[in-house]
Formats: C-alpha cells, sequence, structure tokens
C-alpha cells in the first residue's frame, strides 16, 4: 500500500506526510462503511488529522476509506480525494478512484492503469543506472534479477513447482547468466533454496535479508528479469525497466490474475517463463535455439499516467 501511494505522491512531485490510520475495535470492523471513531477527534487541534487541510489527499486500504471522507466533509470539500483500490463503498467515495485494469470498477471518476503504481520512474531508473555498485558491475552479463514472491490465497507453491521453477534458472545459467536474486517475506524456505542450486555455479548475488535490502539496484541493472505471478506489485514494477520480463507461473491462479498477466503479455513487456530454455519447442521458431531474451517495449509507469489524471481533474 505505501509503494503505490509514495509512487503517485512522487510522480506528482509534491511534498507530503504519510499518516498511517490503526482505527480498533468495531471501527476496524465497520470500515470501509463506517465513521472514524469518535474518540479520534478528527479534525481538533494536536490531533492526527487537523488543519491545515492539505490541497491533495491519496489514500489506500480499506481502514483509510473513513477518514477521506471525513477530510472531505471538515474541509468544505476543498481537498481533491483519490482513493488508490476500489473501496467497496461507491463513487461517491472520493474524487478519483484507481483501480487496475483487471478489477472491475468503472466510472466517471474511476480510472484504470495497467499495472499498480510505484516509485521507479524512467528517471529514478536512469539515476541509478549512472552508478553500478562494484559487485554488480563484477557480474557478467547478461545479468538476471529473480524476484521472488511466494505462497498467498491464490498461488499454492507446491514442491513441483519449486523444482520446475529450479530447472528454468539451471538452464539460464547454463547459458552463461549470472544472478541478481531478491526473496520477499512471502517466499518460503524450499524455494529460496531451490534458487540457490540452481545458481550455484554462476556468478550471483543472493540478498539474506540483512542489510540495506538491494531491490532497487537489482531492477535498474538487470539485462532480463525473472518475477513469480503472486504479486502485481513486483510484476509492475519488472516491467518498469523496459526489460525482457518472464513470469513464472506456479500452481494455483484466479480469473483476476489472469486478466493481469494477459494485459501484460499483451503490451508486449512479459512472457512465460520456459520449463527450459534448451527446449526450442518452447519457442515460436522450432529448431531454433532459443535465446534468453532481447525484446524491447515501453517501460510501463502507471504512476505517472495517474498524476497527470489528478492533475487535469485538480481544480486548485
Amino acid at each position: 500500500m505505501d509503494v503505490q501511494v509514495r509512487g503517485v505522491a512522487d510522480a506528482l512531485g509534491i511534498d507530503y506526510v504519510m499518516k498511517k490510520v490503526t482505527p480498533s475495535g468495531v471501527w476496524a470492523l465497520a470500515a470501509p462503511w463506517g465513521p472514524v471513531a469518535p474518540a479520534e477527534r478528527f479534525g481538533e487541534p494536536g490531533t492526527l488529522f487537523a488543519p491545515p487541510w492539505p490541497d491533495i489527499a491519496l489514500a489506500t486500504g480499506r481502514a483509510s476509506i473513513p477518514y477521506v471522507r471525513a477530510l472531505k466533509k471538515r474541509s468544505g470539500g476543498k481537498v481533491f480525494t483519490v482513493v488508490l483500490q476500489d473501496p467497496k463503498t461507491g463513487p461517491g467515495t472520493a474524487d478519483l478512484i484507481w483501480v487496475p485494469e483487471h478489477d472491475r470498477r468503472r466510472g466517471a471518476n474511476a480510472i484504470t492503469t495497467l499495472t499498480a503504481p510505484h516509485s521507479f520512474s524512467s528517471a529514478r531508473l536512469a539515476d541509478l543506472r549512472s552508478d553500478v555498485p562494484t559487485e554488480i558491475a563484477a557480474l557478467p552479463g547478461p545479468r538476471v534479477t529473480v524476484i521472488l514472491g511466494g505462497k498467498n490465497g491464490v498461488y499454492s507453491f507446491t514442491e513441483a513447482d519449486d523444482r520446475r521453477f529450479e530447472t528454468a534458472l539451471a538452464s539460464i545459467g547454463a547459458r552463461g547468466a549470472s544472478f541478481l536474486v531478491t526473496p520477499s517475506r512471502r517466499t518460503h524456505q524450499r524455494l529460496i533454496k531451490a534458487v540457490e542450486r540452481a545458481t550455484t555455479g554462476r556468478p550471483r548475488i543472493i540478498w539474506d535479508g540483512r542489510g540495506a535490502n538491494p531491490y532497487a539496484q537489482f531492477l535498474a541493472h538487470a539485462d532480463i528479469l525473472v518475477v513469480t505471478a503472486d504479486s502485481v506489485n513486483m510484476c509492475g514494477e519488472a516491467c518498469a525497466t523496459g526489460k525482457p520480463v518472464y513470469v513464472f507461473t506456479p500452481s494455483g491462479g484466479s480469473p483476476k490474475f489472469a486478466r493481469f498477466h494477459a494485459g501484460l503479455t499483451a503490451a508486449g513487456a512479459t512472457r512465460p517463463l520456459p520449463d527450459t530454455f534448451g527446449d526450442p519447442t518452447q519457442f515460436a521458431e522450432p529448431g531454433k535455439t532459443p535465446e534468453i531474451g532481447s525484446w524491447t517495449y515501453p517501460p510501463v509507469d502507471s504512476a505517472a499516467m495517474i498524476a497527470d489524471e489528478i492533475r487535469a481533474r485538480w481544480k486548485p
């Protein structure tokens, strides 16, 4: 959630303050439909939300919806309110509602983009690329960034899935690639071990969770990216690079995720990760040994698109 709202705020180029809301008890259960708890004294001096009111407010998550409605009311309608993701409370919730294209909400004040917003603008990636860290510069090309998600309510990541992923990565390594690997909080140890085995003997950097997360550097300095299908955010951030993105799809899935991934493929950004790069039948030209990946596409920057809509609709 933070990634998405910060991405839009950064794209707007505005000074902003993050305010995290933590309703409790019945007030948490009532969100997004109920009001802000009276004990929070919304709008009174010294509280989390008090004048002077901002020009623009961005909100996301069901717990935030009562607050964004209260902000609009207490400011006399002067705050331009934006909600990211479907608030489930109707079009009157905010002045502008953003949802990804694979969601179903539509309307006069609803906008959609292919991916979720984030802070990896072309300018930021160019800045990162201007100074290659020594340890990354030492890796031979092609450098393959591997972005690992994990089990969630949609994808199960069976043992067979992990073995299939291991085989695919090993076949990439056999073609001379080096690896930049970063797990997420949801990444299970069995998958990490599979990736470690697959990349053994190849130049690599695997982030072990200690120290600063090198994720931004790994995105910027990749020649090719491999990302698991379970995260809309991670897939969208990979597609901000304009570099080839392979998507690994474990067991499971849903119609919403299927629409999302179909959109990325149709945009020319992603392709399914082959089970092995040693099998030419995985590619369109039978009999030709497949390369690891070399296609291009315009980087996908949804935050900039949303920011443009806000500027067009906001009337100070």
